[in-house]
């Protein structure tokens, strides 16, 4: 009996994550951190010195990090302590600070950048009027990683995005400061994204005396 072409298709058809790692991407460490930091300055790549500082800081998607324009991080001569954007897969507000690395290392590309308050933080090196495209930010970031010694499979933008918040709640075990950071509506959702699991909430509660 003949299978029908559909169904002939279908088993040809490749799995999608076929050779891909799958699942969350790790968060980065404490001395990951400095280890790209150091690895971007010996390489005088300023813009993406203060992108990766911006991306650990904002704690942003890469879709709402590439779109930020000059306006949302500046304040006259200087780079804001606190900014806040609207979201573009919730619609919903997120606040977030920048610290004294981060804003040094803004406002070094920004002298370098020139532009108004209107343009874009990170513009595309191909339309001039555009934004850095989020697969150019996830190939940085694979570069990245690559550069000291990490397996890009298990790191992505997403890694950045966590990396704060994964040493905050470590640190604090505060679930609902960092689902506010996040921008989640849930604390269901924090919950799932940081890949918190009862070995992590009795870890906690061992070392929480009363």
């Amino acid at each position: 009996m003949e299978m029908p072409e559909t169904a002939t298709n279908a088993t040809k058809r490749p799995v999608w994550n076929a050779g891909r790692t799958v699942g969350a991407k790790r968060a980065l460490k404490p001395k990951q951190i400095w280890e790209i930091r150091f690895y971007l300055n010996q390489r005088r790549r300023l813009r993406d010195r203060a992108l990766f500082d911006l991306a650990i800081d904002s704690k942003l998607r890469g879709c709402d990090l590439v779109q930020l324009k000059i306006a949302d991080l500046v304040s006259g001569t200087q780079i804001r302590t606190r900014a806040i954007v609207m979201q573009q897969k919730t619609g919903r507000p997120v606040q977030f600070e920048l610290l004294a690395d981060t804003r040094a290392s803004l406002l070094t590309w920004l002298d370098r950048r020139c532009g108004t308050i209107d343009d874009y933080v990170f513009p595309s090196r191909v339309d001039r009027n555009g934004h850095l495209s989020t697969r150019q930010y996830a190939r940085l970031v694979d570069e990245w990683v690559t550069g000291v010694g990490l397996v890009s499979s298990e790191y992505g933008t997403h890694s950045l995005r966590r990396t704060k918040a994964s040493i905050i709640y470590r640190a604090t075990g505060n679930l609902r400061a960092v689902q506010i950071l996040l921008g989640h509506s849930k604390i269901d959702n924090t919950v799932r994204y940081l890949g918190i699991d009862v070995e992590d909430a009795l870890a906690l509660a061992e070392n929480t005396e009363i």
